[in-house]
């Protein structure tokens, strides 16, 4: 269940340009469902290049030297990144399985955000020199992108409805988003979560104006990208510290969601009858199990007979 509580923070705070979509696809985050795990890591390379030219409209060169520096970072997430990964699911399932406090969501938060932050780290460099080469039409290209994801933010959000709607949404996205984990919730258990998830800040408007702040900030740093000697240092601080310069209503507002988020999954994990929590750790051993497999380095082949 933090998990899952991680995963909603991620995605609403840090999917606001391409590159970082393109990080958050190698983050245990964005893997909606074992399935994608099993058959897609090991195509992510194709999926990171697709995002990017959905994007930017990559030119063929543009895309062969993004292949080429992905694949790199790729390797280095694989082997040595994801047998961390293992140790961290690994530690999550303890604190599930022994039910879960405030501390813990804390926990599995703050661990999510140290390793997209390491992900950061590792590929800034050659984020910035592929971004020194996106011309004023791939701009051009983003910013129509970013205005289709606008806009699908505001629709999924409902946030041109007034507040019972966005209650309503939200109490359904959470449902929808436990049950994934635990299996069927009682008819009883879908009212009481509904009903406290209806009582949690809303702050999605607040989050899609915080959206176009990054997205001028992102732009601004791309017209200094030729003329900083210090681009990739200007880039790795710009996607470590996402919440520099955020509009304090929204920092204070977000603060006080973090806190009612924590304790509404504590409260809903003390509600999980001991079958819908063994789904829970299922849902985690399978994780971890695929991570495991995934991290295996290839055996040598046997020289050919001569």
């Amino acid at each position: 269940m933090t998990i899952a509580w991680s995963i909603s923070v991620k995605r609403g705070k840090r999917a606001d340009s391409s590159w970082r979509a393109i990080l958050a696809v190698l983050l245990l985050a964005t893997l909606p469902g074992c399935s994608l795990l099993r058959v897609g890591y090991g195509h992510f390379d194709t999926y990171a290049a697709w995002t990017a030219d959905r994007y930017f409209d990559l030119d063929p060169g543009q895309r062969q030297e993004f292949l080429r520096r992905f694949d790199r970072l790729h390797a280095w997430h694989r082997y040595e990144q994801l047998p961390d990964y293992v140790a961290f699911l690994g530690e999550t399932s303890t604190r599930v399985q022994r039910g879960i406090a405030r501390e813990d969501v804390a926990w599995v938060t703050g661990g999510a955000k140290a390793r997209y932050r390491a992900i950061v780290r590792r590929m800034a460099d050659d984020a910035a020199a592929m971004l020194v080469t996106v011309t004023p039409a791939q701009l051009e290209a983003l910013q129509r992108r970013w205005d289709y994801d606008n806009r699908r933010f505001i629709r999924e959000y409902r946030l041109e409805d007034g507040l019972d709607e966005q209650r309503q949404a939200r109490a359904e996205r959470m449902l929808s988003r436990i049950q994934d984990w635990t299996g069927s919730l009682s008819a009883g258990q879908e009212n009481r979560i509904a009903a406290m998830a209806k009582q949690l800040p809303l702050i999605h408007a607040l989050r899609h104006k915080d959206r176009l702040r990054r997205q001028r900030e992102f732009l601004e740093l791309m017209a200094q990208r030729r003329k900083s000697r210090g681009f990739a240092v200007e880039l790795r601080d710009w996607l470590l510290n996402w919440e520099k310069g955020r509009d304090p209503e929204y920092d204070r507002l977000f603060d006080e969601w973090e806190r009612q988020q924590a304790d509404f999954y504590v409260a809903v994990d003390r509600m999980l009858t001991p079958q819908q929590r063994a789904n829970v750790l299922a849902r985690l051993r399978t994780y971890m199990d695929d991570f495991t497999r995934l991290a295996q380095r290839p055996k040598p082949q046997p020289a050919a007979a001569r």
